[in-house]
């Protein structure tokens, strides 16, 4: 990472432009202290002021931008770049989201208003990845079947981007979680980093797929990976959008989750179980996964600048030099 900076190396030496000023007003009023100029008698005669005296200011005005420049350049004015270059192993997580059908179910209040569990899900899902910073994180989606949705990434917009396109029954209605954690493993398999984690979020049992859950979260744990299984809504009977003759109806279904093997998931990889029956709750437990597993992140800077001092020296310089000349000549006065 590069960033442009500008800075000043002694910024203390601009206490002296409290004493700038006072010493042009000094000047101007030592002007008119001085009565007799060398051409006093010209200047004087009818009460008309000439041109020396109308711009006698000037000589006194150039040393005063002087001095300020020269403060300028004892702060030593920098520009440059400064580096950041971040060591860090990072975390790769894989984000296992169920779209079966009974995510349908609006058991939920998001903003005040009643929907349905995915739209949930994708609201804290999303923050969620918006609070990492240097993990790779992946999105497998399931239902009847398990498909990668997002492989890892750093670029957590593409992320997001494809979290908003999912919806209820991408991949069939039903619940496929061996399926899930197994097509996880395989995005996680050759991964280097040092912690290696999938997210499942799912609200019911597994009534789909080829693999076993156990059996796939052994596999999990073989690769040295950990499941973190959240339970998001409430069982037992909720209300589901259903269509009718009339139109669409909320029905009340009775929904069941096993919560066993969850928790047996959970716990034969290293991870941890949670349960969510509302939207703040299920807030929390991403907060706390994100607790659980942060990045150790060492960030090295280097600065690159150039002193700029000279272009304030130079013209102070030539300043000093214009108002000596013109103080002697053109401003000339008998003391």
């Amino acid at each position: 990472m590069t960033d442009a900076f500008f800075q000043f190396h002694s910024p203390q030496y601009f206490f002296f432009l409290l004493i700038v000023i006072p010493l042009f007003v000094f000047d101007l009023v030592k002007l008119h202290l001085i009565r007799f100029p060398a051409s006093s008698k010209k200047m004087y005669k009818g009460g008309n002021k000439s041109f020396r005296s109308v711009f006698e200011f000037i000589p006194p005005l150039l040393r005063m931008i002087a001095l300020i420049l020269i403060v300028v350049a004892l702060a030593r004015p920098q520009w440059g770049k400064q580096y950041q270059e971040v060591d860090s192993e990072g975390i790769d997580i894989v984000l296992a989201l169920d779209t079966s059908g009974s995510m349908r179910a609006v058991d939920l209040d998001l903003g005040g208003q009643r929907v349905n569990r995915l739209t949930v899900v994708k609201s804290v899902v999303t923050e969620f990845v918006q609070g990492r910073n240097y993990d790779r994180i992946g999105m497998v989606i399931f239902g009847t079947q398990a498909y990668t949705q997002c492989p890892l990434t750093l670029d957590y917009d593409i992320l997001t981007g494809y979290l908003d396109l999912i919806d209820i029954g991408i991949v069939g209605e039903s619940t496929a979680i061996g399926n899930a954690i197994a097509t996880s493993v395989k995005r996680l398999k050759s991964s280097k980093a040092d912690s290696k984690i999938i997210i499942l979020l799912t609200d019911g049992s597994n009534t789909a797929g080829e693999v076993s859950p156990i059996k796939a979260a052994e596999l999990a744990r073989d690769k040295g990976i950990k499941i973190y299984t959240i339970i998001v809504g409430k069982s037992g009977k909720v209300p589901v959008p259903q269509k009718s003759f009339f139109g669409q109806q909320l029905v009340y279904m009775n929904l069941e989750v096993d919560e066993e093997s969850l928790k047996e998931i959970a716990k034969v990889t290293g991870g941890q179980f949670y349960q969510a029956t509302d939207t703040e709750a299920l807030k929390k437990v991403y907060e706390t996964i994100d607790q659980l597993e942060k990045t150790e992140v060492k960030v090295n800077e280097f600065f690159d600048y150039k002193e700029s001092y000279v272009q304030y020296l130079w013209p102070a310089i030539i300043l000093l030099i214009i108002s000596w000349l013109l103080q002697r000549t053109v401003f000339l006065r008998i003391p």
